[in-house]
Order: C-alpha cells, then sequence, then structure tokens
C-alpha cells in the first residue's frame, strides 16, 4: 500500500478512536461498540480502495508508455538509436543469465553497490557532525563558509577525474566521488537544522544546568533530525550518481563501465538497461530510509491526510 493512502487509513482510524473516547460519545450498549466497528471497517475499507485505484493508475500510465514507445519503435523512430521495450526486457534477460562483456552482473551490480554505499556513510556522517559543529559555532561557520562555498562550486566531473588519477581506478575513487556529493546535500541541511533550534528551548536547559554537551546531544541532534533525514533520501541517490560517474571516468568494473561499454558499441538498449538497474537500486534505497526515518521520528505528529506526499 503506498505511504500516503497507508497514513490516510491509519489517521482515519485514529480520528474514530479519539472520537469514540471522548466524553458522551461512547454507548453503554454493544449497538455503540458495533458503530464504533462498522465505522474502523469503513475507513480501512475506503484507504484500501484509494490504494488500489492509485496502483491501477500508476500500472496504466506505465503500459501506455511502454506501449506507445514499443508502437512508435516499430513504425515511426529508428530503434538503433532509440532502442524499444523489447530489446531492453532483451538485454535485462541477457544480462542477468548470460552475463555481461565485464562478467557477472550481479559483480557489476554488487561493486557499484559497496561504492554507493560507502561513500553515502562517510558523507552522510562526515555532513552531520560538521554542519552541526558549524551550526551551533558561528566563529567556525564564518571562517569557512567561503571555503565550503569554493569547493561546493567545482564541477564534480573534475573532482571525478582528479580522483582517478590519486586513487587510481579501483573504488577509492569512486568512494570519494560520492563522499563528495553526498557530504554538501547532507551538510547544508544539517547547518540548517542546527540552526533553527528554538533558542528558548536551548537557554531553558542550561538554567537548568544542562552543559554545551548535554544540549547539543539532547536538543540541537534531535531538533535536526528532522533536516538530516529529508537530506538523506537524496543523498543517497547522489551517492549512485557518484558511483557511475566515477565508474563511467575510468573503473575496471561496475554499472557505470557497463553503461560506458553500451554507449562505445552505439547499444542503446544497453544504456537503458543499465538505467533500469540503478533505478531500482535507488528506489529499493529509497523505501528503507522511509522505513528508518517512520522509525526514528516516531514521536513526531502525523501529517494531515491532505498534504501531499512524495
Amino acid at each position: 500500500m503506498p505511504r500516503d493512502a497507508e497514513t490516510t487509513t491509519t489517521e482515519a482510524v485514529v480520528t474514530i478512536d479519539k472520537a469514540a473516547s471522548a466524553p458522551g460519545t461512547t454507548a453503554s450498549g454493544g449497538a455503540g461498540d458495533r458503530g464504533e466497528l462498522a465505522a474502523i471497517a469503513r475507513a480501512r475499507t475506503a484507504g484500501l480502495r484509494r490504494a488500489l485505484g492509485i496502483n491501477g493508475v500508476r500500472i496504466a500510465l506505465v503500459l501506455v508508455w511502454l506501449g506507445s514507445w514499443e508502437l512508435a519503435a516499430r513504425h515511426l523512430i529508428d530503434p538503433f538509436y532509440y532502442s524499444m521495450p523489447s530489446k531492453i526486457w532483451e538485454r535485462l534477460v541477457g544480462w542477468f543469465t548470460e552475463g555481461t562483456a565485464q562478467g557477472s552482473i550481479w559483480e557489476q551490480i554488487s561493486v557499484t553497490l559497496q561504492e554507493a554505499v560507502a561513500g553515502f556513510a562517510l558523507g552522510a556522517a562526515g555532513g552531520v557532525v560538521l554542519g552541526i559543529v558549524l551550526g551551533r559555532s558561528r566563529f567556525l561557520s564564518d571562517v569557512c563558509a567561503p571555503f565550503i562555498k569554493a569547493v561546493n562550486a567545482i564541477p564534480r566531473i573534475i573532482l571525478a577525474s582528479l580522483f582517478i588519477i590519486w586513487f587510481g581506478l579501483g573504488m577509492q575513487s569512486k568512494i570519494a566521488t560520492a563522499f563528495v556529493l553526498v557530504f554538501f546535500a547532507v551538510f547544508f541541511n544539517a547547518f540548517q537544522g542546527a540552526r533553527e533550534v528554538d533558542r528558548n528551548l536551548v537557554n531553558n536547559a542550561r538554567i537548568l544546568g544542562a552543559g554545551r554537551f548535554q544540549v547539543l546531544w539532547t536538543i540541537v541532534v534531535p531538533s535536526a533530525t528532522s533536516w538530516i533525514l529529508a537530506s538523506l533520501h537524496s543523498a543517497f541517490g547522489f551517492a549512485i550518481i557518484g558511483a557511475i560517474v566515477g565508474e563511467y571516468t575510468g573503473a575496471d568494473k561496475g554499472l557505470g563501465l557497463l553503461i560506458n561499454h553500451s554507449q562505445g558499441t552505439f547499444d542503446s538498449a544497453g544504456i537503458y538497461a543499465g538505467m533500469i538497474i540503478i533505478t531500482v537500486l535507488a528506489l529499493l534505497a529509497e523505501y528503507l530510509l522511509t522505513l528508518l526515518e517512520g522509525r526514528l521520528l516516531r514521536w513526531r505528529p502525523a501529517a494531515s491526510g491532505h498534504d501531499v506526499q512524495i
């Protein structure tokens, strides 16, 4: 069930439960209990119908898009340049059953994932720590601001080329590229989150005797968690981009090398197939990060059912 549909159903049930527990609303007999159960069942049914409707429309859009592409490639456009869904599917099946020119497809996926996860972990940790530290120290932030902005302004493709020279064609250069992309995405959110902490809350904690570390750990970090987790959703996508860009620049294994090889042989189906694999990996990571966010932010009030969730 989609996340927005689950939220709508949960809020409806919670609202019914609150209404049922309010004074003067609970019936003394079994009729009231049956009414409450019926209302909960209707809310759940409505949420399920909404989820099915959303998924149905999504599947229909994908089928229409793929069907129109297939027909256009067979009758209107040159499939040599634009490929077609049937050829992309054949390429995916071939990669997963027979392997690629660079070896097993699972080995290519494993290498890219290792690079992306390592760069994501290091970049997120560095961005969170430095963002919170500079966010709470105006002197340090004023000193480091021009240097951070200067490094952030450097095109990443140039850094990827430098990392290839510095660290070679192995995983280290790809991890470094992913690290740079993730670091700045997380840093600016952590910095802003640390700056947005309620001053009155901090002052009250200090009046009660809390030290600097206690204020940082019990107030600043929890307050910045929403900002940090919001940045992590896009940060893993940046980590995959960093790994792919590094592999595309120069590598001996990985999905980026596979796409680069497909480009060199004018295999448009191979390029699309590589894109699909990368997209699936990014969506799986997004799903896991959403679960993590839900566990860490249980204390936060539920969003309104009318809010649009992406």
